[in-house]
């Protein structure tokens, strides 16, 4: 059950970040998504949702190696 849980946890800021990419395509091309005024501010936030689902699926696995003894010397706790 746990590592359902744990799945669960990484797919949605992997589809967040999926989004992100699409919401920086769209703008590239002047697609206009309704909710959003702006392009700019478009390409904001897919800037923001990309950036948002990498780092915390990177610090996920980053963390897991870490527990595990995974990382190089300079990583390690201290």
């Amino acid at each position: 059950m746990s590592r359902i849980l744990a799945l669960f946890i990484m797919v949605i800021p992997a589809f967040l970040a999926a989004y992100g990419v699409k919401l920086m395509r769209d703008m590239t091309f002047g697609i206009l998504q309704p909710p959003i005024p702006f392009l700019w501010l478009q390409f904001l936030i897919g800037v923001i949702l990309f950036l948002g689902g990498l780092s915390f699926v990177a610090g996920f696995i980053f963390y897991r190696d870490r527990k595990q003894n995974r990382v190089q010397k300079r990583f390690t706790k201290k």
